[in-house]
């Protein structure tokens, strides 16, 4: 075995706990998060986001993600303490921090720099990690992983140098790809997935996707608080929208902890194969993600408007983004006690059913309805955890 790989590994008995380099590395994702929140409110309130901006703007946010997942990945397999991985997460942090700036004319002028830091990231990730590893068996994953990245890198330096549409079909396909690869746990010519190739550690990459979550909620804070601060004219509607945005942030943080949030770690000790689960987690932590970045989107849009006159995209957003969350939440719930709670299905349909009746009310209305939703949800779990004693994981054997 190479002394560099043995070196670069993680070592049995190390901490399972994330260093301070993993949460300097998400201070760059609040911003990222938020400048893509940013430019879906521009979009919404000056141009009335029409459905090709709104997959746009996926788009730049599933780049956004998929690069913290593989990171995260990354530091889960290998020693952080490590210069050449500390190396690598600054590296992830510059490309994220460049990704970010390009965001409000990614399908303009600033397209080649978006998909150029992107690429760059993964790219130098592989240069680095597969010669390190020669001659151990852990360099047939790293190689996987590197050629589907230098696969995707196509479509995202081809769409960065075309118009709009075609860099929109282009770069579709590039999260795809990175997508794909990702949830096949990167298959290659060489080498097929399997367990021993991806070994998990439960308490370290679940406590990753809690703190993913947690990067979501704080740039939700970070956008409602900016968004009161900014608003010229602070009345009774601000300040009723801000205290609304302040509760739905509690609810969503208290609705994820409950039960399966909290029990993630011992759900995927006890699975019989932690890679599936942890690809449902991703998958969850996705979803929920992408409904609070929406949230915040709906809520600044409140707060600036709270009696303004109504718009079938701003009702999308407010509701949508809570809706997003649950069906996330959920799958959270599955993945961990094999069920989902009827609540959360409950909730998400009482929110796309209460849709059509809101044209005719205020932005703050809108909101008040999806706290309403949520905060009974909340209660609901409230009520039947009361006198029950705590439930364990139950995640579902995939061969079963």
């Amino acid at each position: 075995m190479s002394t560099r790989a043995a070196a670069l590994l993680r070592k049995p008995g190390q901490p399972q706990r994330p260093s301070l380099l993993e949460l300097f590395f998400d201070l760059v994702f609040v911003f990222a998060l938020n400048r893509v929140s940013q430019q879906i409110v521009e979009e919404l309130t000056e141009r009335r986001i029409v459905l090709v901006d709104a997959a746009q703007m996926l788009l730049l946010l599933l780049a956004f993600m998929v690069l913290w997942f593989v990171t995260a990945w990354v530091t889960d397999l290998y020693d952080p303490q490590r210069p050449q991985l500390q190396v690598l997460v600054y590296t992830a942090m510059l490309g994220a921090m460049m990704m970010a700036v390009a965001v409000p004319e990614a399908f303009a002028d600033r397209g080649l720099a978006f998909a150029g830091a992107c690429v760059a990231v993964h790219i130098i990730r592989g240069l680095v990690i597969v010669p390190i590893l020669r001659g151990h068996e852990a360099q047939r994953r790293a190689a996987g992983v590197f050629f589907w990245f230098t696969l995707s890198a196509v479509p995202w330096i081809a769409g960065a140098i075309m118009t709009d549409t075609v860099r929109g079909v282009l770069w579709t396909l590039a999260i795809a790809i990175d997508g794909t690869a990702l949830l096949l746990f990167y298959p290659a010519p060489w080498s097929r997935p399997t367990p021993r190739q991806w070994p998990v550690l439960a308490e370290y990459l679940s406590e990753r996707y809690q703190q993913f979550f947690i990067i979501a909620l704080g740039e939700l804070i970070l956008t409602t608080g900016s968004a009161y601060s900014d608003t010229s004219f602070r009345g009774g509607g601000a300040a009723a929208a801000f205290a609304v945005a302040f509760i739905t942030t509690v609810l969503l943080f208290r609705v994820y902890i409950f039960r399966a949030g909290q029990l993630l770690p011992e759900a995927i000790r006890a699975a019989k194969e932690p890679a599936h689960l942890i690809r449902e987690a991703f998958l969850a932590h996705v979803l929920m993600v992408v409904g609070i970045v929406v949230v915040a989107v709906g809520y600044e849009i409140v707060i600036e408007h709270p009696f303004g006159e109504n718009h079938a995209a701003w009702i999308l957003v407010v509701l949508g983004g809570p809706m997003l969350f649950l069906i996330g939440r959920a799958l959270v719930e599955h993945a961990v006690f094999s069920r989902v709670s009827r609540s959360r299905i409950i909730g998400a349909l009482a929110l796309a059913a209460a849709s059509p009746f809101m044209i005719p009310l205020p932005p703050l209305a809108v909101a008040v309805t999806a706290v309403a939703v949520l905060a009974g949800i909340a209660a609901s779990d409230a009520v039947h955890a009361r006198g029950k004693p705590p439930e364990g994981p139950h995640p579902r054997n995939p061969r079963q």
